[in-house]
């Protein structure tokens, strides 16, 4: 009898709140090169945060409201990509089901 493959991801138990929370998000930039400068600098006089601090989440709001067609891009090639990964990962299951249903008709025989 085959069992699911060993490489199998450790799962643990999140939050709605959590699941539905990028922490990357929140992040303050560090501007350590020249682009990430130019848009901690763009976004912080756009707007003008209390503590001076510029976050992800800052910028993709201004991008978004601004330039929307770069992150409909990037939206939609993550989106292809995502759904790519499900097709591949039915298959995968479909297959190692049938291999799992062949054994035991075997083990029955």
């Amino acid at each position: 009898m085959r069992l699911w493959p060993q490489r199998c991801f450790k799962m643990e138990i999140v939050s709605t709140e959590e699941y539905n929370t990028n922490p990357v998000a929140t992040e303050t930039v560090d501007p350590e090169n020249d682009l990430k400068n130019m848009l901690v600098e763009y976004v912080g006089e756009k707007l003008n945060p209390d503590d001076q601090s510029v976050t992800v989440e800052m910028i993709v709001g201004v991008m978004a409201d601004e330039f929307p067609e770069f992150l409909m891009v990037v939206a939609e090639e993550n989106f292809i990509r995502g759904y790519h990964q499900a097709l591949s990962d039915v298959e995968l299951g479909e297959k190692i089901a049938s291999e799992q249903e062949n054994d035991k008709q075997e083990e029955n025989n």
